[in-house]
């Protein structure tokens, strides 16, 4: 938490997670690492095949996605509209191998940018329903 954050919170204020998580800079820090680790972890490689050779568009996207997810500003609906998870990554062969894979990278970039063990599980445990959702192969 930033120190605005947790002055916040003496203060009885309520704080969105986006907030928590240190605002623009701590989601962009989260989204970067996630990508890095499926790019480079071996555990991770059918998850990354199923992304374009360059990471960038979708880094932003989720970039994006969790900002509005955590309380920020809504820039995922304000440039693409509604985010119709599933029905966007239709196109993509999610089965339990890729779905595992995907937690595996955002457990580790969460646990090395999101410090605060009850901070990560309260992000964690939407996210991990949100990734099982996704799935669309067996």
């Amino acid at each position: 938490m930033t120190d605005a954050t947790q002055e916040q919170e003496r203060q009885g204020e309520t704080i969105t997670l986006y907030q928590a998580v240190g605002g623009e800079a701590g989601v962009r820090a989260l989204t970067r690492r996630f990508y890095a680790l499926m790019d480079t972890l071996p555990e991770a490689a059918r998850c990354r095949a199923i992304h374009p050779p360059d990471l960038t568009g979708s880094e932003e996207k989720l970039y994006e996605y969790l900002t509005g997810w955590l309380g920020g500003p809504p820039l995922y609906t304000q440039k693409r509209g509604h985010p119709m998870l599933r029905r966007r990554h239709f196109v993509a062969p999610i089965g339990p191998a890729e779905r595992d894979e995907w937690l595996l990278c955002f457990v580790r970039a969460l646990e090395e940018t999101v410090p605060g063990e009850g901070l990560r599980k309260i992000i964690l445990e939407p996210v991990t329903r949100l990734a099982h959702h996704m799935q669309n192969q067996e």
